[in-house]
């Protein structure tokens, strides 16, 4: 038998947010288990451009939207380019967005997915105006101002900054995440903070780290990060670790 995907909430408070008269948001991630997918991509990948066996992947999809209670025509999954583009998606049948790695939406019923293997992956939602976001934020994205374009898009539909609860899901570590010096100060001079050093001691980028700082600047209140690193976590997929490889998803909806 195959087992149930593995769907996990991620840290305290980031499972499901509520205030009085205000739209329950939930979160969830999941990890490498419980899919169809046969080796390197083994077993829940969900990446559909990583040379996977593309209905092992529907499949792998399928099982994510059920276990999370979404019908798989629900799930809104974008086709990422590291760039900064963050697309509105609705319910209708033909609203699927063009290359984009961010997507927003003011529609219950509709599930957002972020695909990832070191990236970071966010999670937003205002549940008094009724308005979330899943953003892909890796290091072009993240230094180009994926996440403050994922905030305009956010209040440009009722949403307040203050208002914005935000998780930034497993990504790779500053202490994993290794570049050239001139790669480090070059994103830490567009992303402030998130210059780090290694466990090897060389420079390092910790991108959760630069995007709570932006976040919090621009008046975001509530930033949970996930501590887990998808470097040194074999739960969870790793490009750095082990390329060829699939990719686990964060996803966030609104229920009816």
């Amino acid at each position: 038998m195959i087992p149930e995907p593995a769907v996990t909430s991620g840290p305290a408070g980031s499972g499901v947010s509520e205030v009085d008269g205000a739209r329950a948001i939930r979160r969830r991630f999941t990890t490498r288990h419980g899919g169809v997918s046969n080796p390197p991509y083994d077993s829940l990948n969900l990446g559909g451009a990583v040379g996977d066996d593309p209905d092992a992947v529907v499949l792998n999809r399928a099982r994510v939207a059920t276990a999370a209670g979404l019908s798989p025509e629900s799930v809104v999954w974008m086709r990422q380019v590291h760039g900064t583009a963050v697309s509105l998606v609705t319910s209708e049948p033909d609203a699927d967005p063009a290359d984009c790695d961010g997507i927003v939406t003011a529609e219950p019923g509709v599930g957002l997915a972020v695909l990832v293997a070191d990236c970071v992956p966010i999670l937003a939602g205002d549940p008094a105006a009724g308005v979330i976001a899943a953003v892909h934020a890796g290091r072009r994205g993240a230094a180009d101002g994926i996440a403050a374009r994922m905030l305009e898009r956010m209040t440009g539909l009722g949403a307040e900054a203050g208002g914005i609860s935000v998780v930034l899901g497993p990504a790779i570590c500053g202490a994993c995440y290794e570049v050239p010096l001139s790669m480090r100060d070059q994103v830490a001079d567009l992303l402030p903070g998130s210059a780090s050093t290694t466990d090897r001691v060389t420079p390092g980028l910790d991108l959760r780290a630069g995007l709570a700082r932006q976040l919090r600047a621009a008046g975001v209140a509530e930033i949970v990060i996930d501590p887990r690193c998808t470097f040194t976590d074999a739960d969870l997929y790793s490009h750095r670790r082990s390329a060829p490889t699939g990719r686990f998803a964060g996803l966030i909806w609104m229920p009816r």
